[in-house]
């Protein structure tokens, strides 16, 4: 299983990889998060890939917990950041329909469904839900949730969280709140 982080040049990522030493980053070089995705995607091709970004905290142990949610679930769509905070407190780890895919800090991808994502993904500039105000931003989960309606999938949300929201300003969109934290991680 391989771990991709997507991060920008200059970015603090030492930390990292003293928890996860196989880390591998996917640098966005063009400043377009959306192509660094699909860049992340590409370079993990068919094999069973955990994704990452640059501004999250890690839990203790983090490869072997993702590593145990995997072992369990090798065939299905993991994530593990949420802020669903009433679900997430009354129910804990669920399946989720697909169409409700959140938030890209943290998931994984079995093998082979990366590729099929990566297909999806090119076209998705020419879904009709497409942002046309911010081309290239972050909308990504919502890709990821058209891929998963468009194939009947559900995914695996594990609560408590394995990561979470780092406090800081979006680099991708400023406007963002600094508050998008789990209410379930314990680090």
């Amino acid at each position: 299983m391989r771990f991709i982080m997507r991060t920008t040049p200059g970015w603090n990522t030492e930390e990292y990889f003293n928890a996860i030493p196989q880390l591998e980053l996917c640098v966005d070089q063009a400043k377009d998060a959306y192509q660094n995705f699909l860049n992340a995607l590409e370079l993990a091709g068919a094999e069973p890939c955990v994704h990452l970004e640059d501004d999250i905290v890690l839990c203790k142990n983090f490869v072997q917990r993702v590593s145990a949610e995997v072992e369990a679930r090798p065939d299905e769509v993991i994530q593990f950041f949420s802020v669903r905070r009433k679900d997430d407190l009354e129910i804990g780890s669920r399946h989720i329909l697909g169409n409700d895919f959140r938030f890209c800090q943290c998931f994984y991808l079995p093998a082979n469904i990366g590729l099929e994502l990566l297909e999806y993904g090119q076209k998705w500039s020419e879904h009709p839900l497409y942002p046309p105000k911010y081309p290239g931003a972050a909308n990504f989960d919502m890709m990821i949730a058209y891929f998963l309606y468009s194939k009947n999938m559900r995914y695996w949300n594990v609560v408590p969280n394995l990561v979470d929201h780092k406090p800081v300003q979006s680099r991708i969109d400023p406007r963002r709140s600094k508050n998008r934290q789990s209410f379930t991680f314990v680090g």
